[in-house]
């Protein structure tokens, strides 16, 4: 496992690597992503094996501008502009119809792309120092917790790269919001851009739901630990998990009652919990109201049945 600092010199390195069709995990502002060339069917094919991700699964093209989205998208619709003043770069993935150029396993066999413009300098520096947009899962085995510092990347994904980038923790933490523009718009995956905040730049509502498997994360068990997840009202004194309150032991952490810190600190914290050997993690569930919704997404996956 090769750790790099995101300096000019070894940014250079990884987009050198990814246009010889290599993989490496670089940061996002969500959280840490494998990166592969888009446009190379063999570095993408590494990615689905790597991670043990359905076939069915498409991946989001990452692009450093609007201009780059055409390269992928077979028609941009004006409001991708109004959606990309207010939220590119940044957690808001657009789905449109494909370009024929655009690999099948990249889009899961679907006539759709996923695409979005990270809020992070190292992984858009590697972009544009590559000249190819890259197709960037999280760095982390197909179901389980997206790392949002590099100590928490699994070493199965952390020995089979060529190279990591360290950008920090991840200042959103928690996965893009998915919009599908290719009929009404539609939320396929909530994230850190709010429904509300959507509607307000379109200036009408938006539904949610979406064909299954459309875009990631729409598994019903998703972004999980390996230990058994379980979500509460209230926690047991004695027992480990995630907690509003004071602590009242060791194995209990206390999360902020700020949505946006909360989802900073969540997969870290279950990170956490999970390498402690309980058998069971409690959550507290947070509010039900508006800006807790990707919060309540994420959580209703990690406690998920398979």
């Amino acid at each position: 496992m090769s750790v790099f600092l995101p300096t000019r010199e070894n940014l250079e390195r990884v987009a050198h690597e990814i246009a010889q069709g290599e993989l490496a995990v670089l940061p996002t502002e969500t959280v840490y992503g494998l990166a592969a060339d888009a446009l190379n069917y063999a570095a993408v094919a590494k990615i689905f094996e790597l991670k043990g991700r359905p076939a069915d699964n498409p991946l989001i093209v990452h692009v450093s501008s609007v201009e780059q989205i055409e390269d992928f998208a077979d028609s941009v619709p004006d409001v991708v502009r109004s959606l990309a003043a207010a939220f590119m770069p940044g957690p808001l993935t657009v789905v449109l119809p494909k370009r024929s150029s655009v690999l099948d396993i990249v889009t899961g066999g679907l006539d759709t792309v996923a695409i979005r413009i990270p809020d992070h300098p190292a992984c858009l520096a590697v972009i544009e120092l590559s000249e190819r947009a890259l197709a960037m899962p999280s760095a982390n085995p197909f179901m389980g917790l997206s790392p949002t510092k590099i100590d928490m990347l699994d070493r199965s994904i952390a020995d089979s790269v060529c190279s990591i980038i360290d950008g920090g923790a991840c200042t959103v933490g928690i996965e893009s919001t998915v919009l599908d523009l290719t009929g009404e718009p539609t939320i396929l995956r909530l994230g850190s851009v709010t429904r509300e905040e959507i509607e307000r730049v379109l200036s009408h509502k938006i539904g949610e739901g979406g064909t299954a498997h459309k875009a990631p994360g729409m598994y019903r068990r998703h972004y999980a630990p390996r230990t058994k997840c379980l979500a509460t009202t209230a926690i047991d004194p004695a027992t480990a998990g995630l907690v509003f309150d004071e602590p009242t032991n060791a194995n209990q952490i206390r999360m902020s009652s700020d949505p946006k810190v909360y989802a900073q600190q969540l997969y870290a914290s279950l990170a956490d919990l999970d390498s402690q050997g309980h058998d069971e993690i409690f959550v507290v569930l947070p509010p039900l109201t508006a800006p807790w919704m990707a919060i309540w997404d994420r959580i209703s996956k990690a406690t998920a049945t398979a």
